[in-house]
């Protein structure tokens, strides 16, 4: 690769949640919504596209505005936003983008001769005689499509399903015809709501949101947000609209469950709604997500890591890191941005993001400014997680960091480790960079850095000497 690749994936400053990641013609193509830096709702923004070639997943282009938001009929004075779209090549060969506004409850489509142009309206997924899907008495209301074609038909998946709501049952599959619109079989049921999961085997994961579709081999694997929002589940089959049987969690944004470096339900950053999807990528796995920054829930950025598909069709849960894309651990020399970040945290545990007393990335400037992120609202206690390192005689680190903080970070590669190092700071509204000596062991290792003492600081990079 040209360089190397970090979680986020795009840059610092873009914010592309709900990635829909697919390989066209030699290349990574992700679709997904568009927040903004400091947005007060979801999805603010027109559809964009990032490519980056197979064979450097560094390299991530921006194609621009795909689809305003203001193409949609229903929506020519723009107040309605864009939630998450799904692409897929129907059988003439061209691009369906298929999405929802948030302010309808039903399906729109447009489509284009290549996989990052201008897509044009195209129509409304309906029945034969007219009704557009969500529209009948029966229907429950349309959410977050996910696509998947085969020959002549397209497979629809769609839903959402909050907790008390009786009147979502879970998530549904309707097929399509040829004409990427008309429904040739009606909406059924393929995996429950939490108010249905009863002795399903969902129980604990039931259907939430973000239904994505992909199939590997003869089996499909249905990948969907689970009632706690914050992890991407998988069920499993052999047929596309029946028979699905849970398979278990493929990622979390805040890294629950995992327990081979600490408790397995102490959550490792501040998580939230989760929305994401697998490819294969030079016969290699990943499943894309994404984290939430800025304190809220508004401003979130694509993220992606390696997962394995085992012989047996099951996916095992995978850590959340900072190296991604980069298909192994990052040099373990040089300067790094703080903004790659993989755990967030402090004494007060929090799975959910939000709060004063948590630090956050975030960046200066306004939406689409390209300020570098950094690490903000520093407190006692709080501590930035960077997963992995090929380290190699490190013998000095180096800290750049601003604001009223009078106290020191302690150096460590485990979260509840030992200090190797421990780097004094001061007060100061530029930023300074402070160095300490320490000898972290050679070999794959993880970086924490954990302030202590008064003032509230933030952290821009360190650097591995």
């Amino acid at each position: 690769m040209k360089k190397q690749a970090f979680n986020p994936y795009l840059p610092s400053w873009e914010y592309i949640p709900d990635g829909e990641p697919y390989v066209f013609n030699g290349r990574v193509y992700v679709y997904g919504s568009h927040d903004f830096y400091n947005g007060y709702v979801f999805c603010m923004g027109d559809y964009v596209c990032w490519s980056a070639p197979v064979d450097d997943l560094s390299d991530w282009r921006y194609e621009g505005v795909i689809y305003p938001r203001n193409e949609d009929p229903l929506n020519r004075d723009g107040k309605m936003c864009l939630y998450a779209p799904d692409v897929t090549v129907g059988p003439d060969g061209r691009y369906y983008l298929y999405y929802v506004l948030d302010h309808v409850s039903i399906v729109s489509v447009a489509v284009c001769d290549t996989p990052a142009g201008r897509y044009e309206f195209y129509g409304y997924v309906h029945y034969a005689d007219g009704t557009r899907l969500g529209e009948k008495d029966t229907d429950q209301p349309q959410f977050d499509p996910g696509v998947l074609t085969e020959g002549e038909r397209t497979y629809l998946y769609t839903g959402f399903c909050g907790r008390g709501d009786k009147s979502r049952t879970g998530a549904m599959a309707t097929v399509l015809g040829p004409d990427m619109l008309t429904i040739i079989e009606s909406p059924v049921f393929v995996a429950p709501g939490c108010e249905y999961s009863e002795n399903t085997g969902f129980e604990g994961h039931a259907f939430f949101e973000a239904p994505s579709i992909r199939k590997i081999g003869d089996t499909y694997y249905f990948i969907y947000s689970s009632t706690p929002m914050h992890e991407l589940c998988y069920a499993y089959s052999k047929e596309p609209t029946k028979g699905f049987v849970f398979g278990g969690v493929l990622v979390s944004n805040c890294d629950l469950h995992i327990d081979t470096y600490k408790p397995a339900e102490q959550p490792m950053a501040y998580g939230a709604n989760n929305h994401g999807s697998i490819v294969k990528i030079n016969e290699e796995w990943y499943i894309f997500y994404h984290r939430h920054t800025n304190g809220t829930w508004y401003s979130r950025q694509g993220c992606a890591e390696k997962i394995t598909v085992l012989p047996d069709g099951s996916i095992p849960q995978v850590e959340i890191t900072s190296c991604g894309l980069n298909g192994g651990p990052l040099v373990g020399k040089g300067e790094y941005p703080a903004y790659i970040a993989c755990h967030l945290l402090t004494d007060t545990p929090s799975v959910y993001v939000g709060g004063d007393e948590f630090p956050k990335i975030m960046q200066d400037g306004r939406d689409g400014d390209e300020e570098p992120g950094y690490i903000a609202n520093i407190k006692d206690s709080a501590t930035a997680g960077f997963k992995y390192f090929d380290c190699k005689d490190i013998q000095e680190i180096r800290i750049t960091t601003r604001g009223y903080g009078d106290g020191t970070f302690e150096v460590k590669t485990a979260w509840d480790g030992e200090p190797l190092a421990r780097i004094q700071i001061a007060y100061s509204n530029v930023w300074e960079t402070y160095s300490a000596s320490v000898s972290i062991p050679d070999g794959f290792q993880s970086l924490y850095l954990t302030y202590r003492g008064p003032g509230c600081v933030s952290l821009l990079s360190f650097e591995l000497i």
